[in-house]
């Protein structure tokens, strides 16, 4: 069980730019319990697929199908499920439910997973869901991708192939754990998710909390983003735990529309890239709100990140009490991000982007790069300290940049900068000593 406390139970996240009240979740009564055949390492031969998607579908909504220990077993095997209206997937402390291993059932099309080509998107997910309303994820167990994981037929692991795409550039063809698609109002609570082979979770549609989860796989995990939302409004992600392979939360919004009204808050980050906006902004990203939020040992911490290809307009975003340390980029506002895409008209244009009460405590870069004179990047920062100011270099470029009321130890200087310089000199730094805690197994 994770030695945890979430702080704020039961209380509405009533600040939040998610305009949603979002309280702690609550678990549903079962419908179905189902109890565990298999004890890790898991027999291939006897997947609990079938099982498992005869219970989702025949389960009321507002309800869950229950996986459960059975004395020493207490393994599920699975291949990709489908979620139903309604109803949630509870796996009990104890339990790990492990995704196959085999390629051929996360086809899409005959042989499309398992490979590196030029496409990509070969995979099904192992928990997906499409136009679904009130779907859960929940319970104190573990779902593991195993992408670290030999495929069956292969000398190659998941992790691998995401290798060799890159060495090649190529697209590999991995499963992510879950994907939702078209959704409102879709929930994760308190559930491990490890060592997916791709996302661990992508969040498209309208109504998402995430609370108290913990993702959780090594930093060479290529690809391995731990929560990512795209074109999705309303989404609340907080007290979770996340040790990623990539960005730990991504906000995109592409061609199928806009992303706003996201909270992200009371988080723990540790390797990975951070929280990130982008490389998808051409959508549209606003009314984004992210509070005490500790990175530790990350390569990126705040990150805007778009380019010519898929760029667009991203304002009204706002991180308040954030804690960094050992972060290689602590601060990176990209408008040239250098991968997907040759350039074309789709230009990135970040404003009114807000930093208020942000404390650096360890050398890293700060890059604030604006795309061009008409495309510039609108940043202030209040109360913004770098302990380690002299080791701290800061790249800026086509930036309007306001510094205060509140102390900022550092004035951004470079081609086509302008400083506005607010500061009264009064104020502390944010307390950090006491935020940085270990990730909870």
């Amino acid at each position: 069980m994770r030695c945890v406390v979430l702080v704020l139970l039961g209380v509405a996240l009533s600040y939040a730019q998610d305009i949603r009240t979002v309280l702690e979740p609550s678990i549903p009564s079962s419908c179905t319990v189902l109890s565990a055949r298999l004890s890790a390492p898991v027999d291939e031969s006897s997947p609990d697929t079938q099982r498992i998607q005869h219970a989702l579908d025949g389960c009321s909504k507002g309800r869950a199908v229950e996986l459960k220990a059975d004395g020493p077993h207490n393994a599920f095997l699975s291949g990709p499920l489908q979620l139903r209206d309604g109803v949630t997937l509870l796996v009990e402390a104890g339990v790990t439910l492990f995704a196959s291993r085999n390629p051929r059932d996360y086809d899409i099309a005959p042989g499309s997973c398992g490979v590196v080509d030029s496409n990509g998107h070969g995979c099904r997910p192992l928990i997906g869901g499409d136009g679904l309303s009130g779907a859960g994820v929940m319970g104190e167990g573990v779902i593991d991708g195993r992408g670290n994981a030999q495929l069956a037929g292969q000398d190659v692991s998941w992790w691998d192939l995401a290798q060799q795409a890159k060495r090649d550039n190529k697209s590999q063809n991995c499963p992510r754990i879950i994907v939702m698609t078209h959704a409102r109002n879709f929930t994760l609570y308190r559930i491990t998710l490890r060592n997916s082979p791709n996302f661990h979770v992508l969040f498209n549609g309208d109504g998402f909390t995430a609370w108290g989860v913990a993702i959780d796989s090594p930093k060479t995990a290529r690809n391995t983003d731990g929560i990512d939302s795209s074109s999705a409004a309303n989404v609340t992600i907080t007290h979770c735990f996340i040790h990623a392979g990539d960005d730990q939360v991504a906000i995109k919004a592409g061609s199928s529309g806009p992303s706003s009204h996201i909270t992200v808050a009371h988080n723990h980050f540790y390797t990975g890239h951070g929280i990130s906006i982008g490389s998808e902004t051409n959508g549209g990203v606003e009314a984004i709100r992210v509070d005490d939020l500790t990175i530790d040992g990350a390569d990126n911490g705040i990150r805007i990140k778009s380019n010519a290809s898929r760029g667009g307009l991203v304002h009204d975003v706002a991180y308040s009490d954030v804690c960094i340390r050992d972060t290689k980029n602590p601060v990176v506002m990209d408008s040239t991000y250098p991968f997907f895409g040759a350039a074309r008209d789709q230009l990135p244009e970040f404003r009114d982007i807000r930093l208020r009460g942000v404390r650096i405590l360890t050398p890293g870069r700060i890059t604030l790069e604006g795309y061009g004179a008409k495309h510039r990047l609108g940043i202030a920062f209040d109360n913004v300290q770098l302990d380690a100011v002299s080791e701290t270099p800061v790249a800026a470029s086509h930036a309007d940049v306001t510094l205060g009321p509140g102390p900022v130890s550092f004035v951004p200087a470079g081609d086509d900068v302008q400083v506005k310089d607010l500061r009264t000199g009064s104020g502390h730094p944010i307390a950090c000593d006491a935020r940085f805690v270990l990730f909870p197994r």
